[in-house]
Protein backbone atom coordinates (compact mmCIF):
# COMPACT_ATOMS: atom_id res chain seq x y z
CA UNK A 1 0.00 0.00 0.00
CA UNK A 2 1.27 3.64 -0.48
CA UNK A 3 2.49 5.29 2.32
CA UNK A 4 -0.17 7.35 4.08
CA UNK A 5 0.51 11.40 4.57
CA UNK A 6 1.54 12.50 8.28
CA UNK A 7 -0.98 11.24 10.74
CA UNK A 8 -0.86 15.28 11.83
CA UNK A 9 -2.00 16.50 8.18
CA UNK A 10 -4.55 13.87 8.38
CA UNK A 11 -6.05 14.65 11.80
CA UNK A 12 -5.67 18.74 11.07
CA UNK A 13 -7.43 17.80 7.76
CA UNK A 14 -10.36 16.08 9.58
CA UNK A 15 -10.50 18.54 12.28
CA UNK A 16 -11.15 21.50 9.94
CA UNK A 17 -13.48 19.48 8.34
CA UNK A 18 -15.65 18.76 11.71
CA UNK A 19 -15.79 22.41 12.77
CA UNK A 20 -17.02 23.46 9.14
CA UNK A 21 -19.50 20.73 9.69
CA UNK A 22 -20.86 20.81 13.41
CA UNK A 23 -19.24 23.88 14.62
CA UNK A 24 -20.76 24.17 18.38
CA UNK A 25 -22.92 20.96 18.05
CA UNK A 26 -25.07 19.05 16.55
CA UNK A 27 -28.29 19.76 16.92
CA UNK A 28 -30.05 17.05 15.31
CA UNK A 29 -28.34 14.51 16.40
CA UNK A 30 -29.16 15.78 20.04
CA UNK A 31 -33.05 14.15 19.46
CA UNK A 32 -31.37 10.84 19.80
CA UNK A 33 -31.35 9.85 23.80
CA UNK A 34 -27.78 10.00 24.94
CA UNK A 35 -26.17 6.07 25.44
CA UNK A 36 -28.58 4.96 22.91
CA UNK A 37 -25.98 2.57 20.92
CA UNK A 38 -26.03 1.60 17.17
CA UNK A 39 -24.72 -0.62 14.29
CA UNK A 40 -23.97 0.68 11.16
CA UNK A 41 -22.25 0.06 8.30
CA UNK A 42 -21.01 1.39 4.85
CA UNK A 43 -21.48 0.18 1.48
CA UNK A 44 -21.13 0.85 -1.57
CA UNK A 45 -23.36 1.63 -4.75
CA UNK A 46 -21.35 1.52 -7.59
CA UNK A 47 -17.86 -0.20 -9.22
CA UNK A 48 -14.98 1.55 -7.65
CA UNK A 49 -11.10 2.01 -5.26
CA UNK A 50 -11.73 2.41 -2.43
CA UNK A 51 -9.29 5.29 -0.76
CA UNK A 52 -9.97 7.06 2.24
CA UNK A 53 -9.89 4.71 5.50
CA UNK A 54 -7.62 6.59 7.40
CA UNK A 55 -9.55 9.94 7.17
CA UNK A 56 -12.63 8.41 7.69
CA UNK A 57 -11.36 6.74 11.06
CA UNK A 58 -9.67 9.56 12.25
CA UNK A 59 -13.46 11.32 12.12
CA UNK A 60 -14.61 8.91 14.40
CA UNK A 61 -11.45 9.22 16.76
CA UNK A 62 -11.98 12.34 17.02
CA UNK A 63 -15.55 12.50 18.13
CA UNK A 64 -15.79 9.22 20.14
CA UNK A 65 -12.62 6.80 20.59
CA UNK A 66 -14.97 4.48 21.94
CA UNK A 67 -16.58 3.57 18.07
CA UNK A 68 -15.24 0.48 17.11
CA UNK A 69 -15.01 0.60 13.55
CA UNK A 70 -14.07 -3.09 11.17
CA UNK A 71 -12.46 -2.66 7.91
CA UNK A 72 -13.92 -5.15 5.15
CA UNK A 73 -11.80 -3.33 2.28
CA UNK A 74 -8.69 -1.78 2.57
CA UNK A 75 -7.65 1.40 0.24
CA UNK A 76 -6.48 0.64 -3.12
CA UNK A 77 -9.07 -2.48 -3.55
CA UNK A 78 -11.87 -2.78 -5.85
CA UNK A 79 -15.03 -2.74 -4.86
CA UNK A 80 -18.55 -3.14 -6.63
CA UNK A 81 -22.55 -2.20 -5.81
CA UNK A 82 -23.92 -3.84 -2.57
CA UNK A 83 -20.38 -4.42 -1.15
CA UNK A 84 -19.77 -3.76 2.78
CA UNK A 85 -16.89 -1.98 3.44
CA UNK A 86 -16.94 -1.11 6.86
CA UNK A 87 -18.69 -1.97 10.18
CA UNK A 88 -19.55 0.92 13.15
CA UNK A 89 -20.78 0.43 16.33
CA UNK A 90 -21.26 2.94 19.17
CA UNK A 91 -23.17 5.41 20.89
CA UNK A 92 -25.71 6.92 18.15
CA UNK A 93 -24.82 10.64 18.66
CA UNK A 94 -21.16 10.23 17.22
CA UNK A 95 -22.56 7.87 14.40
CA UNK A 96 -24.41 10.73 13.07
CA UNK A 97 -22.93 13.48 14.06
CA UNK A 98 -19.51 12.05 11.99
CA UNK A 99 -21.37 10.61 9.15
CA UNK A 100 -21.53 13.09 6.59
CA UNK A 101 -17.77 14.30 7.37
CA UNK A 102 -16.32 10.88 6.99
CA UNK A 103 -18.28 9.71 3.72
CA UNK A 104 -17.22 13.34 1.91
CA UNK A 105 -13.60 11.98 2.44
CA UNK A 106 -14.11 8.17 1.90
CA UNK A 107 -16.13 9.54 -1.29
CA UNK A 108 -13.93 12.09 -2.82
CA UNK A 109 -10.49 10.17 -2.07
CA UNK A 110 -12.58 7.54 -3.77
CA UNK A 111 -13.16 9.18 -6.92
CA UNK A 112 -9.96 10.10 -7.28
CA UNK A 113 -8.89 6.70 -7.30
CA UNK A 114 -10.79 5.29 -9.50
CA UNK A 115 -10.07 8.13 -11.96
CA UNK A 116 -6.61 7.55 -11.48
CA UNK A 117 -6.83 3.80 -12.30
CA UNK A 118 -8.75 4.27 -15.03
CA UNK A 119 -5.97 6.13 -16.82
CA UNK A 120 -3.59 3.94 -15.24
CA UNK A 121 -5.28 1.36 -16.56
CA UNK A 122 -6.09 3.24 -20.33
CA UNK A 123 -1.71 2.98 -20.39
CA UNK A 124 -1.20 -0.22 -19.50
CA UNK A 125 2.21 -1.60 -21.74
CA UNK A 126 2.88 1.84 -23.10
CA UNK A 127 5.79 2.23 -20.42
CA UNK A 128 4.05 5.86 -20.21
CA UNK A 129 3.70 6.88 -16.15
CA UNK A 130 0.06 8.83 -15.52
CA UNK A 131 0.89 11.76 -13.20
CA UNK A 132 -1.17 14.22 -10.97
CA UNK A 133 -0.77 18.13 -10.99
CA UNK A 134 -1.31 20.50 -8.56
CA UNK A 135 -4.80 21.29 -9.67
CA UNK A 136 -6.09 19.71 -6.22
CA UNK A 137 -9.06 20.51 -3.77
CA UNK A 138 -7.46 23.36 -1.65
CA UNK A 139 -6.58 21.96 1.84
CA UNK A 140 -6.89 18.28 0.36
CA UNK A 141 -3.46 18.40 -1.89
CA UNK A 142 -1.52 15.80 0.42
CA UNK A 143 -4.55 13.46 0.75
CA UNK A 144 -5.59 13.02 -3.43
CA UNK A 145 -2.16 12.81 -4.38
CA UNK A 146 -2.00 9.67 -1.73
CA UNK A 147 -5.85 8.68 -3.67
CA UNK A 148 -3.82 8.89 -6.81
CA UNK A 149 -1.03 6.62 -5.42
CA UNK A 150 -3.71 3.79 -4.27
CA UNK A 151 -5.48 4.14 -7.74
CA UNK A 152 -2.07 3.48 -9.74
CA UNK A 153 -1.07 6.83 -11.04
CA UNK A 154 2.65 8.70 -9.63
CA UNK A 155 2.36 11.80 -7.68
CA UNK A 156 4.56 15.15 -9.88
CA UNK A 157 5.61 17.96 -7.65
CA UNK A 158 3.44 18.37 -4.27
CA UNK A 159 3.88 22.15 -4.85
CA UNK A 160 5.85 25.28 -5.40
CA UNK A 161 8.55 24.29 -2.75
CA UNK A 162 10.19 20.56 -3.57
CA UNK A 163 10.71 21.19 -7.31
CA UNK A 164 11.13 23.75 -10.22
CA UNK A 165 8.60 23.74 -13.49
CA UNK A 166 9.67 26.30 -15.75
CA UNK A 167 6.72 28.00 -17.23
CA UNK A 168 5.53 30.20 -20.11
CA UNK A 169 6.27 33.26 -17.80
CA UNK A 170 9.20 32.26 -16.05
CA UNK A 171 10.71 32.27 -19.26
CA UNK A 172 9.58 35.30 -20.38
CA UNK A 173 10.64 36.86 -17.22
CA UNK A 174 14.01 35.77 -17.22
CA UNK A 175 14.44 36.68 -21.21
CA UNK A 176 14.95 33.13 -22.49
CA UNK A 177 15.00 29.39 -21.77
CA UNK A 178 18.66 28.99 -20.82
CA UNK A 179 18.35 32.02 -18.89
CA UNK A 180 16.26 30.72 -17.30
CA UNK A 181 17.72 27.45 -16.45
CA UNK A 182 20.74 29.15 -15.22
CA UNK A 183 18.46 30.48 -13.05
CA UNK A 184 17.01 27.68 -11.41
CA UNK A 185 20.52 25.83 -11.45
CA UNK A 186 21.85 28.67 -9.03
CA UNK A 187 19.03 29.16 -7.06
CA UNK A 188 18.03 25.32 -6.40
CA UNK A 189 20.62 22.71 -7.37
CA UNK A 190 19.24 20.06 -5.49
CA UNK A 191 15.88 20.01 -7.07
CA UNK A 192 14.40 18.94 -9.90
CA UNK A 193 14.27 21.13 -12.96
CA UNK A 194 11.35 20.43 -15.55
CA UNK A 195 10.99 22.79 -18.44
CA UNK A 196 7.84 23.67 -20.28
CA UNK A 197 8.45 23.93 -23.96
CA UNK A 198 5.56 25.31 -26.51
CA UNK A 199 7.04 23.86 -29.59
CA UNK A 200 10.16 21.80 -31.88
CA UNK A 201 12.26 24.83 -31.51
CA UNK A 202 12.11 25.49 -27.28
CA UNK A 203 12.39 21.94 -27.01
CA UNK A 204 16.16 22.06 -28.72
CA UNK A 205 16.35 25.35 -27.18
CA UNK A 206 15.75 23.50 -23.51
CA UNK A 207 18.02 20.62 -24.19
CA UNK A 208 20.90 22.47 -25.42
CA UNK A 209 20.63 24.66 -21.88
CA UNK A 210 21.23 21.07 -20.33
CA UNK A 211 17.59 20.75 -19.34
CA UNK A 212 16.85 16.98 -18.68
CA UNK A 213 12.91 17.01 -17.82
CA UNK A 214 10.76 18.55 -20.69
CA UNK A 215 6.85 19.44 -20.26
CA UNK A 216 5.73 19.17 -23.71
CA UNK A 217 2.61 21.51 -23.46
CA UNK A 218 -0.46 20.55 -25.66
CA UNK A 219 1.31 18.89 -28.16
CA UNK A 220 -0.70 16.72 -30.51
CA UNK A 221 0.58 13.52 -30.97
CA UNK A 222 2.41 13.80 -34.34
CA UNK A 223 4.13 16.69 -32.76
CA UNK A 224 4.73 14.09 -29.48
CA UNK A 225 6.68 11.86 -31.76
CA UNK A 226 8.61 13.96 -33.07
CA UNK A 227 9.25 15.71 -29.97
CA UNK A 228 10.66 11.93 -29.00
CA UNK A 229 12.68 11.53 -32.00
CA UNK A 230 14.60 14.94 -32.04
CA UNK A 231 14.85 14.19 -27.80
CA UNK A 232 16.56 10.71 -28.54
CA UNK A 233 16.44 9.90 -25.05
CA UNK A 234 18.30 12.98 -23.80
CA UNK A 235 15.84 13.87 -21.61
CA UNK A 236 12.53 13.09 -19.51
CA UNK A 237 9.76 13.82 -21.33
CA UNK A 238 6.29 14.84 -20.28
CA UNK A 239 3.15 15.11 -22.22
CA UNK A 240 0.31 17.97 -20.61
CA UNK A 241 -2.69 19.82 -21.72
CA UNK A 242 -6.07 18.44 -22.75
CA UNK A 243 -5.48 14.83 -21.65
CA UNK A 244 -8.61 12.74 -21.81
CA UNK A 245 -9.28 9.02 -21.17
CA UNK A 246 -10.38 8.34 -24.85
CA UNK A 247 -7.12 10.29 -25.42
CA UNK A 248 -4.72 9.22 -23.12
CA UNK A 249 -3.40 5.75 -24.47
CA UNK A 250 -3.01 8.10 -28.44
CA UNK A 251 -0.97 9.87 -26.20
CA UNK A 252 1.37 7.29 -24.30
CA UNK A 253 1.61 5.42 -27.65
CA UNK A 254 4.01 8.29 -28.75
CA UNK A 255 6.70 7.45 -26.48
CA UNK A 256 6.81 9.92 -24.07
CA UNK A 257 7.80 9.05 -20.54
CA UNK A 258 4.89 10.51 -18.71
CA UNK A 259 1.31 11.78 -19.15
CA UNK A 260 0.18 14.57 -16.81
CA UNK A 261 -3.16 14.87 -16.33
CA UNK A 262 -4.94 17.74 -14.11
CA UNK A 263 -8.25 15.86 -14.38
CA UNK A 264 -7.76 12.71 -11.73
CA UNK A 265 -7.90 15.94 -8.66
CA UNK A 266 -9.77 18.74 -10.88
CA UNK A 267 -12.71 17.27 -12.05
CA UNK A 268 -13.43 14.22 -9.16
CA UNK A 269 -16.81 12.91 -9.20
CA UNK A 270 -17.28 11.03 -5.57
CA UNK A 271 -18.20 7.75 -5.32
CA UNK A 272 -21.77 6.40 -4.36
CA UNK A 273 -21.11 5.07 -0.87
CA UNK A 274 -23.68 5.10 1.90
CA UNK A 275 -24.50 4.38 5.17
CA UNK A 276 -27.10 2.23 6.78
CA UNK A 277 -28.44 1.85 10.46
CA UNK A 278 -28.63 -1.82 11.17
CA UNK A 279 -31.81 -3.15 13.16
CA UNK A 280 -31.05 -3.35 17.13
Amino acid sequence: MSPLPPAEAIAAQVRSALAEDIGPGDLTAQLIPPGTLSRVQVISREEAVLCGCSWFDQVFRQLDPDIRIRWEKQDGEAIGPGEVLCRLGGETRSLLSGERTALNFLQTLSGTATLARRYSEAVAGTGARVLDTRKTVPGLRLAQKYAVRCGGGHNHRVGLYDAILIKENHIAAAGSVAAAVIAARGSAPEVDIEVEVEDLDQLREALAAGAVHLLLDNFPPEQLREAVRVNAGAARLEASGGVTLERVRRIAETGVDDISVGALTKDVRAVDLSMRFLPS
